[in-house]
């Protein structure tokens, strides 16, 4: 754990994006704890079913389909996507103010879509960060260990995730995740270089 105060980088974003299974929210979590005093999680809302071991404000804020769509009808989304049929996803403004009232740079884990829309909105601000198994089959094993859904349901991911894979190239970096302690060290080697945390005060 790094202990370090985040002077230099008012109101500066990074985003981690992958394809499902590819292990984005596991280098997020690693680089949360490893510099907690300068980086802030942004909490996504999300109208899907919260699961048992979920909690809400935590791991999302989850709404009712109506509650979400009010809120978009209001503008109060950076982005929002309708990622399966009535199961919407997105990033609340309040949720980045918040962060930013706290002096955090802001780390999304989002899906590619989302992403791009983040960067698109954020500019030079935001660094985003794709984060790419070895190859497809590889991600493939990946998903298919998790034994997690049905068969249908696997398709429709491995369709989305194929489709995911083609903008890989259209992110600031590319983050092989094979060895996942080589793939620690080369996120925090990119967090550091964006936030000049080596330069001296």
């Amino acid at each position: 754990m790094r202990r370090r105060k985040n002077k230099k980088n008012p109101m500066k974003t990074m985003l981690f994006t992958a394809p499902s299974g590819a292990g984005k929210t596991t280098v997020v979590q690693h680089l949360l704890e490893e510099y907690p005093d300068i980086l802030g999680f942004s909490v996504s809302a999300t109208t899907r079913e919260k699961r048992p071991n979920e909690r809400g404000g935590k791991d999302y804020y989850f709404l009712s389909k109506e509650d979400f769509k009010k809120k978009i009808e209001a503008g109060e989304f950076v982005e929002w996507e309708e990622v399966y049929k009535d199961q919407f996803y997105g990033t609340l403004k309040s949720e980045i103010e918040r962060l930013w009232k706290k002096g955090k740079v802001v780390v999304f884990d989002i899906d590619v879509k989302g992403a791009r829309n983040i960067k698109d909105f954020y500019g030079d601000n935001c660094l985003a960060v794709f984060i790419a198994p070895p190859s497809f089959e590889v991600l493939e094993q990946r998903l298919k260990k998790r034994g997690t859904e049905s068969q249908i349901s696997f398709k429709k991911r491995i369709a989305r995730v194929k489709k995911e894979m083609e903008y890989r190239d259209t992110f600031d970096k590319v983050l092989i995740n094979d060895f996942l302690p080589e793939t620690f060290r080369e996120a925090e080697k990119i967090v550091e270089n964006f936030l000049c945390l080596n330069e001296e005060e």
